[in-house]
């Protein structure tokens, strides 16, 4: 019943998640068929070394306007496993809460300092590290007021697979009433960054964001 409750109380969305749902069960490929395909090559990801920081558009640029944060974790399948050489790609919007893309109408700024786009691979032991703009929330929808709390898209590629995640950021007054959070339930706090000291990093805040892929106690994929 309290799951049912969330659900109805999410209100209108933008229906993508219904469209992308299959409307039937999903058909086996049989074996004669699938022995004629060509073997899967597993990929062999890269990412320029400077990718990783997203406050600046290149190396020698100023940083973008905002407050610089740093994101570290580690990526472990549902027994602990470190997933080593996943590629981590990583968008989110700027300082006043855009998008620089096409498909962002929202007419907030846009940031000259700002693309909002980073990739790294985790280490031997499921590692990565990147520092980021603390993003801004934004109007999702201006028909029925509901904004987006700030958040950060992570897309974990390795082998054949890829998930789509979001971190979300403790305390932050929209969190409540996101629909990806009400979707959630109690397995919301499993997405929010744990802030941290930042160290000698050179930045003003700093999270811990572990995702866990697969199992009861995964990070919630899209």
């Amino acid at each position: 019943m309290g799951k049912q409750g969330r659900i109805l109380g999410i209100g209108p969305t933008d229906n993508t998640s219904d469209q992308r749902t299959p409307r039937q069960r999903l058909r086996l490929i049989p074996d004669v068929a699938r022995k004629s395909f060509v073997p899967v090559v597993p990929a062999r990801y890269a990412a320029n070394p400077h990718e990783w920081d997203m406050t600046r558009t290149a190396p020698d640029r100023p940083r973008a306007a905002g407050v610089p944060i740093e994101v570290t974790g580690r990526v472990r399948t549902a027994s602990g496993r470190a997933v080593a050489g996943a590629l981590l790609e990583v968008w989110s919007a700027n300082h006043y809460g855009r998008y620089r893309h096409i498909e962002d109408h929202s007419g907030l700024q846009l940031d000259e300092n700002h693309l909002g786009l980073g990739r790294v691979l985790t280490d031997d032991e499921g590692r990565y590290r990147f520092w980021a703009i603390s993003p801004g929330a934004y109007l999702a929808r201006p028909d029925i007021g509901r904004w987006r709390p700030k958040h950060i898209h992570m897309s974990i590629s390795g082998g054949s697979s890829r998930l789509i995640t979001q971190m979300y950021f403790p305390g932050e007054p929209n969190n409540a009433t996101d629909p990806m959070g009400i979707l959630m339930g109690d397995a919301f706090e499993r997405n929010l960054g744990k802030p941290r000291e930042t160290g000698t990093a050179d930045v003003e805040e700093a999270y811990d964001f572990d995702i866990v892929v697969g199992g009861r106690n995964a990070t919630f994929f899209e």
